[in-house]
């Protein structure tokens, strides 16, 4: 079983802390600063939403140049192999897989007989201003996109950035030790409440 990282919506309140410690972590150890997982939020609840580290993995499928893979019970991205085709966001049934890049300082912003308004003067599925476009059909020239998802923040001794940093603690970390200690301390909780047995 892989290790995934698990948000009760029963506790979180939508503070954003586990985003904000995710980026910075991953800006520290040289990564993509963009988080790896994102509040989600509808009129009644609100819930990280993280990578689920399947076991069979749809995006490590669908990746042709393998940067995703299977390595200590996780599913990681290799950053450097990334080429950007965004497949696997696509093949993502979580929709934990997004994209994210950096620019070339000398890269244009547009393009001399192309801009935002002229595709949706020609019907095209986009919108003038690219912050309006959903991250997966968004581009810009001279930026190269890379995919990004979690990775359990595997550089860290203390385990997820998100996990520690939780004000709420509604963020676990789910792997088979855990599973192993909760199945633990229920069956020691059902014997000392259970009532005691007559002689």
């Amino acid at each position: 079983m892989n290790s995934f990282v698990i948000g009760d919506p029963a506790g979180c309140i939508g503070c954003n802390t586990c985003m904000a410690a995710c980026s910075e972590v991953h800006k520290a150890f040289g990564l993509q600063s963009y988080p790896r997982l994102e509040v989600m939020r509808n009129a009644d609840v609100t819930v990280p939403i993280l990578c689920r580290h399947c076991d069979d993995a749809p995006c490590a499928t669908v990746c042709p140049v393998h940067a995703i893979s299977h390595k200590d019970h996780t599913i990681q991205i290799n950053e450097s192999l990334c080429i950007g085709c965004k497949l696997c966001g696509i093949a993502c049934p979580f929709g934990a897989i997004t994209q994210h890049g950096s620019a070339p300082i000398d890269a244009p912003t547009y393009y001399e007989h192309f801009s935002f308004q002229d595709a949706v003067a020609r019907d095209i599925r986009t919108a003038p201003n690219n912050a309006e476009v959903h991250n997966m059909l968004a581009w810009q020239p001279g930026v190269k996109a890379i995919a990004v998802k979690c990775d359990l923040c595997y550089f860290r001794e203390d385990g997820p950035a998100c996990v520690q940093t939780c004000p709420t603690k509604t963020l676990f970390l789910i792997s088979e030790e855990s599973i192993a200690q909760a199945n633990k301390n229920k069956r020691e909780l059902a014997m000392n409440s259970s009532p005691a047995i007559p002689k």
